[in-house]
């Protein structure tokens, strides 16, 4: 039996949800009669697209993937996942469809019943019997000597959530030295974890500014008090607050608040995790302000995810016709110039006069 005399249990809980991103990609083989011939076993590949922060493309094998006389006779195509994504393994269901050119609707070929992890030591899942040569070749499929294969992608992401703590819990007061001012809020801290964590903060807390900012409280301009508020829980905690109190746009916004902070202290880490999440909730309205975000703070990786989304969405007039498009002109021109050229190289088809009417649009 347990003595009166022991304290109360401390009890935390956690939740592991599973979060979906979807992307679709239309590969056009362009010169289908051109690529027959060029061997059992070898491919060619569309432009790399982006789902879930993580590169894609699609192979074609247009004489089978191996030499195996069961294989000879099928057109393949597989999913790829490109290296350098970042992950050491990511789950991923898809499906491939090939594109009926007179009724443009599309026929799913190959869809596997449960999500595949991909990696770097097998980073591609397969249609190896994706259809017979023959059904293709007498199909309206084939037409003016090219093929239509569409990818429909899902990502899965497992996040792991941890029971919401108050500021106090995460941020214990005691032995706290430092005090930070923002609009009308006051945050208090310890000195030695911030500037472990920041160059930034040990710069004005270590180093030659640490007289300036000694024994007052320190003015914080130009961050939202909610920004920097999770800036400290990610210092304290390596994570970021759980903000499922917020709906699709509030959330969003916060995140691109949180990507500035940590562009401001140097928190490199945090910064990369804020564009991660920003790359995998990109619409038609948000895509052109979040691609100026990550132009200005010089975040590579969602400024080609911004990019590709808008490359490879069928939106690209909806994308133009936004205020947040206006504003990337604005701001961002070589931003801009940088989208179109990629648009202009892409595999993915763009029809000239869209490309033509965008790019109008643009000077």
């Amino acid at each position: 039996m347990a003595s009166s005399s022991q304290g109360p249990v401390s009890t935390t809980a956690s939740t592991c949800a599973a979060e979906t991103a979807r992307g679709r990609h239309t590969f056009v083989v362009a010169g289908y009669n051109l690529h027959r011939g060029l061997g059992a076993g070898k491919f060619i590949r569309s432009a790399t697209f982006y789902v879930g922060g993580h590169g894609w493309s699609v192979r074609c094998y247009p004489d089978g993937h191996t030499s195996k006389e069961s294989n000879q006779d099928f057109v393949c195509a597989y999913l790829e996942l490109m290296a350098g994504t970042g992950a050491a393994e990511v789950r991923a269901v898809s499906d491939l469809r090939l594109v009926d050119q007179l009724t443009g609707e599309s026929k799913v070929l190959f869809h596997p019943a449960a999500p595949r992890a991909f990696s770097g030591e097998s980073p591609v899942w397969s249609a190896r019997w994706f259809i017979r040569r023959t059904e293709l070749e007498a199909s309206t499929y084939l037409r003016e000597d090219r093929i239509v294969i569409e990818c429909n992608v899902t990502v899965i992401v497992t996040k792991q959530e941890a029971e919401p703590q108050t500021p106090c819990e995460i941020i214990p007061e005691e032995g706290a030295d430092v005090a930070f001012k923002v609009q009308e809020e006051t945050f208090r801290a310890h000195r030695v974890v911030l500037a472990a964590r920041s160059p930034v903060f040990k710069a004005e807390l270590c180093g030659p500014l640490r007289e300036r900012n000694d024994g007052g409280v320190i003015p914080v301009e130009d961050v939202h008090p909610g920004a920097f508020r999770a800036l400290l829980h990610f210092i304290y905690t390596d994570s970021l607050p759980a903000m499922d109190d917020l709906d699709g746009d509030e959330n969003r916004e916060i995140v691109k608040h949180l990507l500035v902070a940590a562009d401001r202290y140097a928190m490199e880490r945090m910064k990369l995790v804020c564009a991660s999440i920003l790359s995998r909730r990109l619409d038609v309205e948000s895509v052109s302000t979040t691609l100026a975000l990550a132009d200005r703070y010089s975040c590579g990786k969602l400024k080609d995810a911004c990019i590709q989304y808008i490359i490879s969405s069928n939106s690209m007039d909806e994308v133009v016709a936004s205020p947040g498009y206006e504003e990337l002109k604005r701001a961002c021109p070589v931003a801009t110039v940088e989208l179109w050229e990629k648009a202009s190289k892409s595999r993915k088809i763009v029809h000239a006069e869209q490309l033509e009417r965008v790019l109008d649009q643009t000077d």
